[in-house]
């Protein structure tokens, strides 16, 4: 198993207060998507900051795959925990994770049967593991290939929260879940882009 380094995603009490009095429904259903928060945050040491280019890209690459608005936030939201969505991010403090998803050196980032990120970005000719595109492409090829990633449990989910917890359990898998920073993450992309 795989300890991820979730990134801290802090809100802003004022915006959320004011948010959440323009959208009383979203809150209403308990799937409040209104609030804001910050692109910047510190871990173990390290400041990771949002790349919110990329995580459009990524939100618009699993829309564009058939996930809902709120599943495709749910998965962008643990890449921002993850990484802050930089697929040459090195996980924080030394340890294994490597690129958006953090995927862990000597295992699913560089080793694993084929189901690896070098292994998957060389096989299809992408251009290098430590792009964006390769590692969306990555993440869509083991959601696909390996049931036990959970593709079909995140495709039942029906709000942000849902896909957020369900794409973290089955995919992401951390020794740290930090659900309150993933969900964070996973609103805001929402709140932006859907």
């Amino acid at each position: 198993m795989r300890i991820a380094t979730p990134a801290r995603l802090t809100a802003t009490a004022a915006a959320a207060a004011l948010m959440a009095s323009i959208a009383p429904a979203a809150h209403a259903a308990g799937d409040d998507t209104s609030a804001r928060y910050s692109s910047t945050s510190s871990v173990y040491g390290c400041t990771v900051t949002t790349d919110w280019t990329n995580a459009k890209t990524a939100f618009n690459f699993f829309v564009g795959k058939g996930l809902t608005k709120k599943q495709a936030a749910g998965v962008v939201g643990n890449f921002i925990a993850e990484s802050g969505i930089d697929p040459k991010q090195y996980q924080c403090g030394g340890g294994p994770g490597r690129g958006i998803a953090q995927w862990e050196r000597g295992s699913r980032w560089d080793t694993d049967y084929r189901d690896n990120m070098v292994w998957y970005a060389q096989a299809a000719s992408q251009p290098s593991a430590w792009n964006l595109t390769p590692q969306l492409n990555f993440t869509w090829f083991e959601l696909k290939t390996y049931s036990y990633y959970g593709l079909s449990s995140l495709k039942s989910t029906t709000t942000v929260k849902d896909a957020t917890v369900s794409f973290m359990r089955n995919f992401e898998r951390p020794g740290v879940e930090a659900i309150d920073k993933r969900y964070d993450a996973a609103r805001e992309v929402y709140f932006r882009f859907a």
